[in-house]
């Protein structure tokens, strides 16, 4: 198993972040064997399936973590896709979910098939290099509070509150016939990969993206070497990966979701699991309450 699902350091939770662009049908058998499965082997986190594909993050013991691939593997073909490991020191997601989805990343742009067409993969090793090329545009095409804590050096910045807003980007700033040469990435690969297809059916010719996206070149990429600053936003519980998909130090704020840094938390304003410097001014004494009787809950539960 080694061989074929490698990690590097045997921690109490393996994660798996995942996604294939294939033509899938009969979705509801495929939710309930996999949901089925996954329960047995009791997995948590996310997977989202959908007439283009398979998309997610799960979570799970070694061995259990490892016959799942091979389940999605035989089902969807996963490995044919993109799979990065990485490691967690407490359970990463409270439940498992299965759910059915119309697209596997939302965009709402059915000309945007990767399965049909799509950028030219870069691998991490090379990225660097293209990075280097003053004609080259870099795009990031991940979210406002991801970018928050973490981008390549240089990239361009969007600020989209969520992927299917990155077509508005496209068309009010960017022109096929004066920005030649386009580079995207995103945490995993999806939403670049399939914002690459929507570029080159919108007339963008030499658009390119990184294939494995951030967490393949932090997981690569030696941190001497690296032109990643920051952190990566994961959407589970560890918030942010450093190089090495080591977890980083932030923490989230319940009340907005918002990453906190060090200096957030410090903050007078902040206050765990009911607020932080970024929502403090729009949370009103209702919601804080009930924010608060759920934290209490909280730490009931782990002093039991």
């Amino acid at each position: 198993m080694d061989r074929n699902f490698p990690y590097k350091e045997p921690m109490n939770w393996k994660v798996a972040a995942l996604y294939y662009f294939t033509a899938l049908d009969d979705l509801p058998a495929l939710q309930r064997k996999t949901k089925e499965f996954c329960l047995a082997h009791d997995i948590c986190g996310t997977i989202l399936i959908a007439p283009e594909g398979i998309n997610g993050t799960i979570a799970g013991s070694e061995d259990n973590l490892d016959k799942t691939m091979i389940f999605l593997d035989t089902h969807f073909g996963i490995m044919k896709g993109e799979v990065k490991f990485s490691t967690a020191c407490e359970k990463p997601f409270s439940r498992l979910k299965v759910r059915l989805k119309k697209e596997i990343v939302t965009l709402r742009a059915p000309e945007a098939d990767p399965t049909k067409r799509v950028g030219t993969y870069v691998t991490p090793s090379r990225w660097n290099e293209l990075l280097t090329d003053p004609d080259m545009i870099v795009i990031d095409t991940r979210n406002i509070y991801e970018t928050k804590i973490g981008m390549f050096k240089g990239a361009l910045d969007p600020k989209t509150r969520n992927f299917t807003e990155f077509k508005d980007f496209v068309q009010t700033t960017l022109d096929p016939a004066k920005n030649k040469k386009i580079a995207m990435y995103c945490t995993g690969g999806i939403r670049c990969e399939k914002a690459s297809s929507y570029m080159k059916a919108h007339g963008f010719e030499d658009v390119y993206h990184l294939k494995g996206g951030i967490l393949k070149y932090l997981e690569t990429i030696p941190a001497d070497k690296s032109q990643w600053e920051g952190s990566c936003f994961v959407f589970d519980k560890r918030i942010g990966v450093d190089h090495g998909l080591q977890e980083s130090a932030y923490k989230m704020c319940f009340g907005c979701r918002e990453p906190l840094e060090p200096e957030d938390i410090k903050h007078q304003a902040y206050e765990p699991g009911v607020s932080c410097p970024h929502c403090i001014d729009r949370l009103t004494p209702e919601r804080a309450e009930g924010l608060r009787m759920r934290q209490k809950q909280i730490a009931q539960q782990k002093s039991q």
